[in-house]
């Protein structure tokens, strides 16, 4: 996939991130205000841990909600280009080293190779991206250069 500003997420990936960002800004954010509040409150803040680990907090915070609101800004929902190819979305099925293995081919924000979901732009991910069944590919890993050939996709 070419590269661009665009971050390709599944509809799924987005609104996750979407729920995140309303947490913080209509949970968390009024949450910290308040410590920060009742710290002050305590008299001199110049050594008050509480005040400074709220502050700590609230810049965490805030961060994570421009970075959030960045990400869904550029995030574009990947749509698979035809019904017989793999797209980031898609969950592939594949055999490797005498194996059935399944991954869902997701954005590189909502990737977690526990749960097998794969980046489209990790070196298999972006290998599988655009096969259609039946399709063979190498990938090298650290264990040497592994076949994969393509046995379903769903959508």
């Amino acid at each position: 996939m070419p590269k661009d500003n665009n971050l390709y997420v599944t509809k799924e990936g987005l609104e996750s991130l979407k729920s995140e960002l309303k947490n913080l800004v209509e949970i968390k954010r009024p949450e910290i205000a308040k410590r920060i509040k009742e710290a002050r409150e305590m008299g001199d803040i110049s050594e008050n841990s509480e005040y400074d680990s709220a502050r700590q907090e609230q810049s965490f915070i805030e961060g994570r909600i421009e970075e959030l609101e960045e990400i869904i800004k550029n995030a574009k929902i990947s749509e698979p280009k035809g019904k017989d190819s793999i797209g980031v979305g898609c969950v592939v099925t594949v055999h490797v080293e005498g194996e059935d293995e399944k991954f869902h081919i997701v954005g590189a924000m909502e990737a977690n190779p526990l749960e097998k979901k794969i980046s489209h732009e990790s070196p298999l991910g972006s290998a599988l991206v655009g096969k259609k069944v039946g399709d063979k590919i190498e990938v090298e890993a650290p264990v040497g250069k592994l076949t994969y050939t393509v046995l379903k996709i769903e959508y």
